[in-house]
C-alpha cells in the first residue's frame, strides 16, 4: 500500500454526495487517531500539513509516520500540503512524497493568483501531484494565515470558472461564509449555499464536470470540548463553529473535501487539561497523550458518520 492522490477519492465523493475529511496533523497521536477511526469506518481520509506543521515536525518525519499508518490500516490516504505559501514549499513537500498540494494565492490580486497558481499546477502535474487552490478570502486565523473580517470576500462564481479554466487546478477552495479558527460566527451561523450551487452550475455549463469544491475553516467547534478546556483552566470564550447539519448539506452538494483543524486541537487540549486537572501528579506523557488520542479518534468517527457521510465508501 502507498499514498494515493485525491483524484479518485473526489470522483467517488462527488457521485456519492459525500465529502472526504481533511484533518490537520502535527504528531504521531493525531495521525494514529485519525487513521484508526477512518479504518474502522472504511473511509478514505486526507491528512494535511500546514507550513507551521512542517516547521514543527519536518516533512520526512510526517511522511514516515503516515507511511506507518498506511501499513497499519491499509486504507486510502492522501498526504496534502495545506495553505502552501509559495512554489518553494510546494517543491519541498513533493520531494518528500506528498501526493497533493494546496497553493494559497488568495491574498494576491486576481491575475497574480492565476499566474502563481498556474506555475504550481505545471510543476505538480508534471510529477503526478494534484493541486488545490483558493479563490476568495476566508476570515480568521490558522497558523500563518490571518485575515481580518473586513478583508474577507466571497468567491465570485464567474471568476471561479475563469480561474479553473486558466490554471488547470484539480479542486478549488471557495469562500461562502466559513472562517478559520475557533471564533467563526457572531450570532447566527450562515453559509451561502446559493453561491455554492451557482459556482457548480457555471462550471458544469462551461464543460467542467463534477468539479470538486473544498470548504476550509469547517470545524464545528464542539461546545463540550470548549467547556472542558475552560473548566480546567482554559480561556476559550465565545467560540462558535459551523453547525454539523450545514456541513452535511455542503457535502451532499459539490463539496468533496471538508477541512477540520480546530476541532482536533480542541479535543486534544480538552483531554490533556482534564487529565492534568483530575490527576495533578501525572507526568507520564503516554497517560495524557493516550487519552487525547482516544478523544480525537471518537471525534473523527463522529465526523465521518454524521458530517462527511464517507463511511463504507472504500
Amino acid at each position: 500500500m502507498a499514498l494515493v492522490t485525491t483524484k479518485e477519492m473526489f470522483n467517488k465523493a462527488f457521485e456519492g454526495k459525500y465529502a472526504i475529511g481533511a484533518f490537520n496533523i502535527n504528531n504521531m497521536e493525531i495521525i494514529q487517531a485519525i487513521t484508526r477511526a477512518a479504518s474502522r469506518l472504511k473511509s478514505p481520509v486526507i491528512l494535511q500539513v500546514s507550513k507551521s506543521a512542517l516547521k514543527y515536525a519536518g516533512p520526512e518525519y510526517l511522511k514516515r509516520m503516515v507511511d506507518a499508518a498506511i501499513a497499519e490500516t491499509g486504507i486510502d490516504i492522501a498526504l496534502h500540503l495545506d495553505h502552501g505559501p509559495d512554489l518553494e514549499t510546494v517543491k519541498e513537500v513533493i520531494d518528500a512524497g506528498f501526493t497533493s498540494v494546496m497553493f494559497d494565492g488568495s491574498h494576491y490580486d486576481y491575475e497574480i493568483n492565476v499566474a502563481k497558481t498556474k506555475e504550481v499546477v505545471d510543476y505538480a502535474h508534471a510529477r503526478g501531484v494534484v493541486v488545490e487552490a483558493e479563490l476568495g478570502k476566508l476570515a480568521g486565523v490558522e497558523d500563518d494565515v490571518k485575515v481580518d473580517a473586513a478583508d474577507a470576500t466571497y468567491t465570485d462564481p464567474d471568476q471561479a470558472v475563469d480561474f479553473v479554466k486558466r490554471t488547470g487546478v484539480d479542486s478549488l477552495a471557495i469562500a461562502i461564509g466559513t472562517s478559520h479558527g475557533a471564533y467563526k460566527f457572531k450570532g447566527e451561523a450562515k453559509l451561502d449555499f446559493d453561491r455554492l450551487a451557482t459556482i457548480t452550475e457555471k462550471l458544469e455549463a462551461a464543460g467542467i464536470h463534477n468539479f470538486p469544491i473544498v470548504l476550509h475553516g469547517a470545524s464545528s467547534v464542539d461546545p463540550v470540548s470548549v467547556e472542558t478546556c475552560n473548566k480546567y483552566g482554559g480561556k476559550i470564550e465565545g467560540a462558535a463553529g459551523v453547525p454539523n447539519e450545514m456541513l452535511r448539506k455542503a457535502a451532499s452538494m459539490a463539496v468533496c473535501k471538508i477541512n477540520m483543524d480546530t476541532d482536533i486541537r480542541l479535543a486534544m487540549t480538552a483531554a490533556i487539561r482534564e487529565v492534568f486537572g483530575e490527576q495533578p501528579s501525572e507526568f507520564d506523557p503516554r497517560k495524557y497523550l493516550g487519552v487525547a488520542r482516544e478523544r480525537i479518534e471518537k471525534l473523527v468517527e463522529d465526523k465521518i458518520k454524521n458530517v462527511l457521510g464517507s463511511a463504507n465508501s472504500l
